[in-house]
Parts: structure tokens; sequence; C-alpha cells
């Protein structure tokens, strides 16, 4: 396990498996309520990993030493997980604190809601209870604040020919095969509206994007005017710049973190879909076209505005995080009288 202690003083604790989408999220809803976080990265130990968080029995011992030996009071006030390693962690951190921590759960653990104080999900997840909130998006930090510094930051990309567009790239998955042939055609899209907008292309690849497509894909870009990223080696990440200075924003289909960042940025968001999706993923897809978020790429797209209001839901979970919490302090406080 690897820990990042931002504070000693901690009243939040964050705690995810280390997948950069699933800690983000939980991260965004602390910075909103703005709490301070102790962020907890752990793998959990076999047999505990494969049924997590079904698995209770014993469950102390699936955690990392350092973990364990600080699961006793003073306990934070909230713990925020997300996926389910998580979710097992706040399990035990509910029953060893004895409802002292408020425990919140990003995703749909797989399991009753009630084993959490609060649980987070998607609409596309289809859970429904007395204690679960749901978004029509993934949590992230993305708001007019986070745009203008970012804008700032990368302030070079403005000296780019517009209309600029932002691609994010992921990888394959359950729901879409992302392989050259995929991308051959996105390109036949892309250069499209090229020819007929002009402009340049803010190219970013994701971590999980294998390296040889990316090496493919820096090929492809070379034609083009603008900046391709893949790697620390092509400098600092610039993927916050190019949301703020894109003038529209192309994302592949695979990724509910990166769909649902862009369309937090307020700009025009379009993906290409070459095969037709499933489950959770094509909710989403449907459920972001239904509220204008989402448009479809093809050669003669005639690029539609984005809504006037921005996806950016964290603000207002946070702030029903908030409130649930603090009538469960009060409830507390009420029993104890």
């Amino acid at each position: 396990m690897t820990n990042v202690l931002i504070s000693d003083t901690s009243t939040c604790w964050v705690i995810s498996d280390g997948a950069a989408g699933n800690e983000r999220q939980a991260l965004a809803l602390a910075d909103a309520m703005a709490m301070t976080a102790r962020i907890w990265r752990l793998q959990l130990r076999a047999p505990w990993s494969w049924f997590a968080p079904r698995l209770t029995w014993g469950a102390t011992l699936a955690l990392p030493a350092e973990l364990r030996e600080t699961l006793r009071a003073p306990w934070p006030q909230i713990a925020i997980g997300c996926g389910r390693h998580a979710a097992l962690a706040l399990r035990v951190l509910r029953e060893r604190s004895a409802g002292k921590t408020f425990c919140v759960q990003i995703l749909d653990p797989r399991i009753a809601p009630r084993h959490f104080d609060l649980v987070i999900t998607p609409q596309h997840d289809q859970l429904v209870g007395r204690n679960v909130l749901t978004s029509l998006g993934a949590l992230n930090p993305i708001d007019d604040a986070w745009l203008n510094d970012a804008a700032r930051k990368f302030d070079h990309l403005r000296a780019l020919p517009t209309p600029r567009t932002a691609i994010v790239i992921g990888a394959s998955n359950r729901a879409q095969t992302l392989d050259r042939d995929y991308f051959d055609a996105l390109l036949v899209r892309l250069s499209a509206v090229h020819q007929r907008d002009g402009g340049s292309f803010l190219v970013s690849t994701s971590r999980r994007t294998p390296s040889d497509i990316a090496v493919y894909l820096r090929k492809m870009f070379v034609q083009f005017p603008g900046v391709f990223w893949a790697s620390a080696a092509d400098g600092e990440n610039p993927y916050a710049g190019f949301l703020a200075h894109a003038t529209r924003i192309v994302v592949t289909p695979d990724s509910v973190n990166m769909l649902s960042e862009a369309c937090a940025s307020g700009k025009p968001v379009l993906t290409f879909v070459r095969q037709p999706l499933r489950g959770k993923l094509a909710s989403l897809h449907a459920n972001l076209r239904a509220a204008g978020y989402l448009q479809d790429l093809e050669a003669g797209t005639t690029i539609l505005p984005a809504p006037a209001e921005p996806l950016r839901e964290t603000a207002g979970i946070a702030a029903k995080v908030l409130r649930a919490w603090r009538g469960a302090q009060s409830s507390s406080d009420d029993a104890k009288k």
C-alpha cells in the first residue's frame, strides 16, 4: 500500500484501490466539502480481494498493517471510498468506529446500501435506496475556478489555431474496442472536420492507452497543427489546459470519467462509437445524449452548442453529503442526552 498523508489533522479519509478514476472522484468530493483528506491507496489480500466487499469475516487482516494500526480513536469524521476494495475497508471502519465515522461509498458496492451511511452512484448503476444519491456522470473537480487556473497555467495553448479540438483518448474495454481500425475510422472523421473548419488538435492519451496505440496515434496526428501528449516524456501533462483552451472536445466512448469531465467543461462534447455499446456504458451515453451533453462525431457533423449549464454535479452532491452527515451528528448527540 502507498499512503499519501496530506495532513496529520485529517478529519476525512479517502480510500481507493489506487485506480486514478476512483481516487479522483473521492478526492473531488472531499475537496467540494472543504475537508482535509488523508489518502489511503490499498490492495486487499486474498481471499478478501476476490469477494470484496461481501466477505467480512476477518476482514481487518485483509488491510495493510499501517492501516490496521490506524483503526482506532480518534476516528476520522468522514471516510469516502470508491470501488469494491474501498467498500470493504469502509465496512471495517464503520464497524470498528461504532458508527463514529460517517462512511460514504462512491459507485455501486454490489451489496445493500444499508452497509454504508451514504452511497453515491451514477444513474446507469440503477441503484436505489433511502441513503442513495445519484448523479448523471462521475464526480470530478471541474468548475470555473479549475478551468481558469488551467487556462493560466497552460496559457501557451492559446497561440494554437482555432477552433481548438481536444482529443481525449482512453483504451479498449468490454463495451468498445479501440484498436487501429477504430482510430483509422476516427481519423477519417476528424480529417473531414479539420478540412471544413481548420484549427488545431490537442491530443491526450491516458495511462490506460497501450503504448503501441499511443505511438500509432502520434504518427497519425503529426499532419495536423497542435499538441500531442502521451507521457512525461512529452513534458507536464496538459490535460487540464486542453479542456480549458478547447473550443470543442472529442472523447473516446470508453470512460465514464473522461466523458463526465468533458461535459463539465461547458464545451461541446462529441464521441465516435464504432460498435454498438452495451450495458451501463450504453445507458450513460443515452443519458448524456438525452440531456444534450453528448453528440456523435461524423464526417458531416454540425457541432451544436453545449447546454447552457455544464454537467457539474459534485458541489450539489457534496452539499447533500454534508447535510446528511450533520443530521447524523445531531441524531447521535440527541441520543446521548
